[in-house]
């Protein structure tokens, strides 16, 4: 099976040396998906190619893309069939040997308010011993220049009183939340995690501040106002950070137009000083790296964001590193290993 498309092609023009090779990584932020337009397709094929290419990754954990959901039944219920078909993506790695998909993170309207824990118990049910939790994306943003998430959700519905019950019931049913929104948007998920302190959060691709639309060429605006709101996120003990995202084309940088792909030595001089501010900020206990693979693949390959995300993380102490490239994902999933 030929697996490999143009955006794969554009990717791999840049071969580099797999930097500190017995690193052990749990990747806690990957996709699946049969086709997603010019993404094309990640199955288990693609991920393994990208997991077994060099750098020692001993686990994944998959989290929602809108993949597999069931056709009929209960609207509902209908992201429990993505939870099926990753719990089987997971038992095919099984069989073939490939880094083991530990940990699931479905999608659950949280708008069902106390209701939602039926919907949790499917996912349960349906997860083969994976399902960890959930994200209901609030990614909005009212230029139509910058695409808003994949759910839909209209503005500040963290704040609504039903969203709220339905975060406080995951967190008492044991679950976690992945967080993915806009920097515009964290002081809403402040808010929320202070009232809801029992739930564990972790927010997805360092908080996401934009670099298209209206803030296209004011880099250096969006950070001044991304940084304060990330400090008194921090502030908030249930809330973790994923490091990473940074090769989306919605942050600005511009690569996925050039003819050749950055090396990670150029990636990491360009994010260095955000990642370990994020680091520095909430502490390494609290930070994971992650891949967002294939979205992130629109800067980069696999190994070359993993290099990347090594030399940012190469100023810090042995333990510090074990926290960010495995330990803190595998605590705050659960993970067992």
């Amino acid at each position: 099976m030929a697996i490999e498309n143009e955006q794969m092609r554009w990717a791999n023009q840049r071969t580099e040396e797999v930097i500190d090779p017995g690193q052990p990584i749990i990747d806690p932020h990957h996709h699946l998906w049969d086709d997603h337009g010019r993404l094309g397709a990640y199955t288990v094929e693609h991920l393994m190619a990208d997991t077994t290419a060099g750098h020692n990754i001993v686990g994944t954990v998959f989290v929602e893309c809108m993949s597999g959901y069931h056709l009929d039944g209960p609207p509902e219920l209908a992201p429990v069939g993505e939870t099926a078909y990753v719990a089987q993506s997971a038992a095919a790695i099984a069989q073939l040997g490939g880094p083991p998909i530990l940990g699931i993170s479905s999608f659950a309207d949280l708008t069902l308010g106390e209701k939602v824990e039926g919907v949790l118990e499917a996912h349960e049910a349906a997860g083969a011993g994976l399902f960890r939790g959930i994200r209901h994306a609030v990614a909005w943003h009212k230029s139509d220049q910058i695409p808003n998430g994949h759910t839909d959700a209209p503005e500040h519905l963290m704040y609504d009183g039903e969203y709220r019950k339905g975060f406080q019931k995951l967190g008492e049913m044991g679950y976690v939340f992945d967080a993915w929104l806009m920097h515009p948007q964290l002081p809403d998920l402040v808010d929320l995690c202070r009232a809801h302190p029992e739930t564990p959060v972790v927010l997805d691709h360092i908080g996401a501040p934009m670099g298209i639309g209206p803030y296209a060429g004011r880099r250096s605006e969006v950070i001044a106002e991304w940084r304060p709101h990330m400090s008194e996120l921090a502030k908030c003990p249930n809330v973790f950070l994923k490091v990473g995202g940074i090769g989306m084309s919605r942050y600005g940088a511009g690569w996925e137009a050039e003819p050749v792909p950055p090396s990670s030595s150029e990636i990491a001089e360009y994010w260095g000083e955000e990642l370990r501010f994020c680091i520095d900020t909430f502490g390494p206990s609290r930070c994971m790296f992650e891949s967002n693979f294939p979205v992130d693949r629109s800067s980069c390959n696999y190994v070359t964001l993993w290099n990347a995300l090594k030399i940012v993380g190469s100023g810090y102490s042995d333990s510090e590193q074990a926290d960010l490239f495995f330990g803190t994902a595998n605590r705050f999933y659960n993970l067992g290993l």
